[in-house]
């Protein structure tokens, strides 16, 4: 059976936990942040964990997590 290739832009934006939850980041927190609340910028800092509906695809993109 060959090696299977890591997706490495999923690589970039999915950081495994050591217990092996998904996290990703916030959308909307790339740039334009002048014009957004203090209260709005610290929530977008924060991890999410994946959504359920998107564990399987998400996982299959990255073999060896």
């Amino acid at each position: 059976m060959p090696k299977l290739k890591t997706h490495q832009g999923t690589a970039k934006r999915i950081r495994v936990t050591a217990r092996g939850k998904l996290m990703r980041g916030r959308q909307l927190s790339g740039h334009l942040m002048v014009h957004k609340g203090p209260t709005r910028k610290r929530s977008l800092r924060q991890q999410r964990e994946l959504e359920p509906a998107d564990r399987e695809r998400i996982g299959r993109l990255l073999p060896y997590r």
